[in-house]
C-alpha cells in the first residue's frame, strides 16, 4: 500500500515520520540496510519519501496551514508521484470537544466536514448543499477508520472514531463552540486542513483518512492549557502501529 500522509507544518511531519519504523530521518532508529529517505520540492513544501524493501511505503509532507494549501499540497503529489496513492491521510494536532476527546487522546475521522463552508441567514447556518451546490462532507471507508481506531487503542492511547470538522479560523470562543456542537453533536475535533486534503483525493478517486492528536480543549482561547508536546507525541505513537501493519498490506 502507498499512502500519502498531509500535515500542516513541519513539527507534525516529523512526528508523523518518527512513527514510522525505520525512518532515520526523523527518529532515533537505525535504518535498515538498502533503506533511504530522500527529499522533494512539491508545491513550495517539502515531501519526505521512503524508498526500500524495508520501508513502509509513504510520503509525508507539512503542506501549509488551511484548506486551501493542504488542497493544493495534496493535489501536486497526487498528480506528480512516480506512482499512484492507495491511501491519503490528513494528520496533526487538533482542537478536542469536550468531553468526548480529552488532551492527549486520538481522533480518527468517520466523516471530514467543512463546517463552515456555507452561508450565515437570519434562520441561522446553511451547508453549501442546502444552498443547491458543491459539497461539505467526505466519508472515509467505515472499514478503514475502524481498522485505525482498532491499531491506535493497542498502544494504549485512548482514540474515538467522530467527524473531525475542517474550519478556516480556529474555534475561540464558547459561544462558537456551542453553535458548532449543536450543528455537530457527535463531533470529536477540529482543525483546518482535513477537508481540502479530502477534496483533492477524491479527485484522484483515493480514500482518505483524518486523524488528529487532540492538543487543546475547542473553545475560549487558552494557551497556557495547550498540550501541544504531549499531543505531537501521541500522534508518533498512534502511527507506529500503522507503519507496521496497514501500511505494509498489498
Amino acid at each position: 500500500m502507498r499512502v500519502l500522509v498531509v500535515t500542516a507544518v513541519a513539527a507534525e511531519a516529523h512526528s508523523v515520520a518518527g512513527g514510522l519504523v525505520g525512518c532515520a530521518a526523523r527518529s532515533s532508529r537505525p535504518l535498515p540496510s538498502g533503506h533511504t529517505v530522500t527529499s522533494h520540492l512539491l508545491a513550495g513544501q517539502t515531501l519526505a519519501r521512503l524508498t526500500g524493501s524495508a520501508a513502509p511505503a509513504v510520503d509525508v509532507m507539512a503542506a501549509g496551514v488551511g484548506p486551501a494549501a493542504a488542497a493544493v499540497g495534496a493535489a501536486t503529489a497526487l498528480a506528480t508521484a512516480p506512482y499512484p496513492y492507495d491511501l491519503v491521510i490528513t494528520a496533526g494536532i487538533g482542537g478536542g470537544f469536550a468531553p468526548r476527546a480529552p488532551l492527549g487522546s486520538l481522533v480518527v475521522s468517520d466523516r471530514i466536514v467543512a463546517a463552515d463552508l456555507g452561508a450565515d441567514t437570519p434562520d441561522g447556518y446553511l451547508p453549501v448543499e442546502e444552498l443547491g451546490f458543491g459539497r461539505s462532507v467526505h466519508t472515509p471507508p467505515a472499514a478503514l477508520t475502524a481498522r485505525i481506531v482498532d491499531a491506535v487503542r493497542g498502544t494504549g492511547l485512548p482514540c474515538l472514531a467522530a467527524p473531525v470538522l475542517t474550519v478556516s479560523t480556529v474555534t475561540g470562543t464558547a459561544a462558537r463552540t456551542a453553535e458548532l456542537a449543536a450543528r455537530h453533536p457527535r463531533a470529536g475535533a477540529e482543525a483546518m486542513e482535513g477537508f481540502g486534503v479530502a477534496e483533492a483525493a477524491a479527485a484522484h478517486g483515493v480514500p482518505a483518512v483524518e486523524i488528529r492528536a487532540v492538543s487543546n480543549t475547542v473553545g475560549p482561547r487558552d494557551r497556557a492549557a495547550w498540550r501541544v508536546g504531549e499531543a505531537l507525541d501521541a500522534l508518533r505513537t498512534a502511527f507506529e502501529p500503522l507503519s507496521t501493519g496497514l501500511f505494509r498490506e498489498e
